[in-house]
């Protein structure tokens, strides 16, 4: 019973500290004596660009790119050393195979994107097919589940 009354204690000396500090931030909000006081929120998606087609596009189309070593296509996916051994799998499979890519409807959540894009190869389109993307290290980026879809779509799976 005592270590529950003491973690209690804890509890709610961190909660009032908390507290505290937000109290202390809230009221530094404007130096203007003359205005009533304001907080700033900076969001995520403040801190990344809306991702265009364009942007979204090119990063496809540099993964896709048979010519490009994995270890540059890497860059192209976050966190994306841990997918080499696929990368280097589908580089193999589209050295004679052109895909291309058209870039649709794109909804932003933060640093997180998804879009819709059309997938074209020599066997036909398929379209809405759905890709994720990250903006990471000051650049939008294929999410590792974007990736996995382009990289299942070579032959090259995740696992």
């Amino acid at each position: 019973m005592r270590n529950v009354t003491r973690t209690l204690r804890v509890s709610v000396a961190t909660v009032a500290a908390l507290a505290a500090v937000t109290a202390t931030v809230t009221a530094c909000g404007s130096d203007d004596k003359g205005s009533s006081s304001s907080t700033t929120t900076v969001s995520a998606a403040a801190a990344a660009p809306a991702p265009t087609a364009e942007a979204l596009q090119s990063v496809l189309t540099a993964f896709a790119d048979p010519a490009k070593p994995a270890a540059d296509k890497a860059k192209l996916v976050v966190d994306g050393d841990k997918r080499l051994g696929n990368i280097e799998t589908m580089n193999q499979g589209l050295a004679h195979y052109q895909v291309t890519f058209a870039v649709g409807e794109i909804k932003q959540d933060g640093t997180k994107a998804d879009a819709k894009v059309a997938v074209t190869s020599p066997h036909g389109t398929m379209p809405d097919v759905p890709m994720a993307f990250q903006y990471s290290d000051g650049a939008w980026k294929l999410a590792d589940a974007g990736a996995c879809t382009v990289l299942g779509m070579a032959r090259a799976a995740c696992q």
